[in-house]
């Protein structure tokens, strides 16, 4: 029969209490009273084979606690994880709302200098009459009209397509197909809506084919794009 020391114990059971005395008292004599006393001294109760059903309450209460501390510890790891999960996301939102102002910024300037070069075009192409009229024209003065009269930033995009579709002869013709003049326009009287002298004014040629890039491409650049892409234009 085995025994339990239990400190400072309170036992709730009264009739638990006189069976394990009287167990003691006939097993033991004057042993139990050597014990009843030990026991009063050392502040310890002893009790013999607790009842199955109490250790059951005891274990349950023990098993009860480590799940407790199990739940609260991984409510503590799911909290940590969550509050991880949310600082990613809030630094990849700051990011991608970062990437895209940078790109609506870059988008917009780039609007601001397509705007700001297609009116200073226009305003150039209303000088058309400014150039003096002459019955013939060197490639040097037909480059210098171009000049100014399309944007810097675009010029050479404009000189590259030029060169290719006639070295600047603004009286070329294409034997074939009867295109004319520097941008090889076909037929050749689409440029009179730029001025009735398109045959002989290179200034004329030159306005007409820069609203023809700016129209059909967006800008002389891009109509470079298509023709390195097409070899036409």
């Amino acid at each position: 029969m085995s025994r339990i020391s239990v400190r400072g114990l309170a036992v709730a059971s009264a009739t638990a209490v006189t069976a394990v005395g009287s167990v003691v008292g006939v097993a033991s004599g004057s042993t139990a009273q050597n014990n009843d006393a030990e026991a009063t001294a050392s502040g310890t109760t002893l009790l013999a084979d607790i009842p199955a059903g109490q250790q059951a309450q005891v274990q349950t209460a023990s098993l009860t606690q480590q799940a407790d501390a199990q739940a609260i510890a991984a409510d503590a790891s799911a909290k940590k994880d969550a509050e991880e999960a949310a600082r990613k996301a809030a630094a990849e939102t700051a990011i991608a709302k970062k990437k895209e102002a940078a790109e609506k910024a870059a988008a917009a300037e780039k609007a601001a200098k397509e705007r700001a070069e297609a009116k200073e075009a226009a305003s150039r192409s209303k000088d058309i009459s400014d150039f003096p009229v002459a019955t013939s024209y060197s490639i040097a003065q037909i480059q210098a009209m171009a000049r100014q009269m399309v944007p810097a930033g675009q010029f050479q995009c404009f000189s590259n397509i030029v060169d290719h579709e006639s070295d600047w002869n603004y009286k070329a013709v294409n034997p074939s197909s009867g295109a004319y003049g520097m941008f090889q326009a076909l037929p050749g009287t689409k440029m009179s809506s730029a001025g009735a002298d398109w045959r002989t004014n290179p200034a004329t040629q030159i306005k007409w084919g820069l609203n023809y890039m700016n129209d059909r491409y967006g800008s002389p650049c891009d109509a470079w794009s298509f023709w390195q892409a097409n070899n036409w234009y």
